[in-house]
């Protein structure tokens, strides 16, 4: 009697099952992008660390010129220049004026700025023909951040945004949960090398180049292992030489029920793997699990179907959301949202389905989402073409035209 299909929720939650987050390291701070911290980040100073000057202008005494307008300017002399970078103590009294720069200190005594527009420009003295109040174009020390509060929690993904606050508290590395590596091992005697001229019988190895990425856009530390073979030793060997260094190894091809189905006949006798039917379309034949290799290294694998369409499904439904997961990420899937179909089409009623389709926005601002290239499992052209997943849950034997479906965004991170 077969074995009950499990739905897609259910075998990604055996894939996560007992996933724990790497181990942290420290990393300067462009390495860091896109990843979790480890640990929060504290100001040691505030932010901006000194009163410093929002525009090219004149520092001053607001009082001074507190009555200054077109037709009645306050006449001031200039003391003295402060560059943005200068050091040197300057202080205003009532009757003076400093010409400052954007981002130079504000000279002791000052307590607002006249920008440079407001008056004649002058340089021994300067007509000041616009009332400023106390604080006018004044940055203040600490008024963005003040010293010793947290800037970042752990946990927070790093974004180009954030490298600005944390370059700014001084730091030039911080800590972040590590990147899984990933190995992509690619089985069966009719693959070959990408760039080989084809003989007949044969197929290039697209699902390895591809995997690779998939997990290096995921966010992991990832490389393609040379092609094995169907052959039991092969397997063994090529597993092993991959635990050495992985986090987490991948495998396409040899996961279902026929008789070269060399990788599922090596892992099932470790009991270690479990293999399993899943209710989605493509993709049905998967397999995780924990393995202990040669040196008592324990290695988290997942054995991906070879057609390249249920290759790449998988991965986006099992394996990145385990990477994402090992690096600290409460959430590993892409978001999801909604959208129209622009066409009808059929789905397998027991399964879900992933339809590779297009998104677009309609002149009335909605969602649109139009099927692309034929469906099977192995047509890398309608997948190439694609830039989103159309989610048809099971129970649902077609859609059709203007029907609100489920879509995820295969461009969003």
């Amino acid at each position: 009697m077969m074995t009950p299909m499990r739905t897609v929720s259910e075998h990604q939650a055996i894939v996560l099952a007992n996933t724990d987050v790497l181990g942290q390291v420290d990393v300067p701070l462009l390495d860091a992008l896109g990843q979790c911290l480890a640990s929060d980040i504290v100001a040691p100073w505030p932010l901006p660390s000194f009163d410093n000057s929002s525009m090219d202008g004149y520092a001053v005494i607001s009082a001074d010129v507190a009555d200054a307008s077109e037709a009645n300017p306050r006449a001031l002399r200039v003391i003295a220049d402060a560059a943005a970078g200068s050091s040197g103590h300057l202080e205003v009294v009532s009757g003076t004026a400093v010409r400052i720069m954007t981002g130079a200190p504000i000279p002791s005594g000052a307590d607002a700025v006249v920008p440079i527009e407001a008056t004649n420009g002058g340089i021994a003295d300067v007509l000041v023909r616009e009332a400023v109040t106390s604080g006018s174009y004044v940055r203040w020390a600490g008024e963005d951040v003040t010293a010793g509060s947290v800037v970042m929690r752990a946990g927070t993904v790093v974004t180009e945004r954030s490298l600005a606050v944390l370059a700014s508290v001084g730091r030039a590395s911080v800590p972040v949960f590590r990147r899984p590596r990933v190995v992509v091992i690619s089985t069966g005697d009719e693959l070959v090398e990408p760039g080989t001229v084809l003989s007949h019988g044969r197929i290039i190895d697209s699902n390895g180049v591809m995997l690779t990425a998939c997990a290096r856009e995921a966010g992991a530390v990832a490389h393609r292992a040379p092609l094995v073979r169907d052959q039991e030793d092969e397997v063994r060997a090529a597993l092993d030489l991959a635990a050495a260094d992985a986090d987490i190894i991948v495998t396409s091809g040899g996961v279902s029920m026929g008789a070269y189905d060399t990788m599922k006949a090596v892992l099932s006798r470790t009991g270690e793997v479990e293999f399993a039917r899943v209710a989605m379309h493509p993709g049905m034949p998967q397999g995780t699990g924990l393995v202990r290799f040669s040196g008592g290294r324990h290695v988290r694998i997942v054995t991906l179907p070879g057609n390249p369409v249920s290759s790449f499904i998988s991965f986006e439904l099992f394996v990145r959301p385990l990477i994402r997961a090992m690096m600290g990420f409460t959430e590993g899937s892409r978001p999801g949202e909604r959208a129209r179909s622009d066409e009808a089409f059929d789905s397998p009623v027991a399964k879900q389905q992933y339809v590779r389709a297009v998104l677009s926005r309609a002149s009335d601002g909605s969602r649109r989402v139009r099927p692309v290239g034929g469906q099977g499992s192995h047509v890398v052209g309608g997948l190439a073409q694609a830039d989103c997943l159309v989610v048809v849950p099971v129970g649902v034997g077609r859609v059709e035209v203007g029907s609100e479906v489920e879509v995820i965004d295969l461009t969003r991170r």
